[in-house]
């Protein structure tokens, strides 16, 4: 049964790599427009739809855990190995962008904490 939390993942990651690559293309861009992104979404959806209905077996669920959070780390590393060194290529502006994006969100952190532990109490 842990095959069909593969083949779900292989079916989410299919999906979202047509869809990213139709938005390149649609934005005139040479590549993948967060394909990844919607292929992590799709697993989520497809997941949360088969736990509603009854549909996931003890098994297929752990296959299902198991390979996204194996997915997640490696897609990411995988990502930021590649904004680095488009930002490197790209100038000081993209440089510039990404370290205040992460500045950003490093200041964002104690915000959403505290609304999170708000929604809690």
């Amino acid at each position: 049964m842990k095959i069909y939390g593969v083949s779900i993942l292989a079916g989410c990651f299919l999906a979202g790599h047509i869809i990213g690559d139709y938005l390149g293309k649609l934005f005139h861009l040479n590549g993948n427009l967060g394909g990844v992104g919607f292929a992590m979404l799709f697993l989520i959806l497809m997941y949360d739809f088969l736990k509603k209905k009854n549909f996931l077996h003890e098994e297929t669920e752990s296959g299902i855990l198991f390979w996204s959070k194996m997915y997640i780390p490696v897609v990411v590393a995988m990502s930021a190995s590649q904004n680095v060194k488009a930002a490197l290529t790209g100038g000081w502006v993209a440089l510039l962008v990404g370290i205040f994006a992460t500045i950003a969100c490093y200041l964002l952190i104690p915000v959403f904490s505290s609304l999170s532990q708000k929604k809690v109490d």
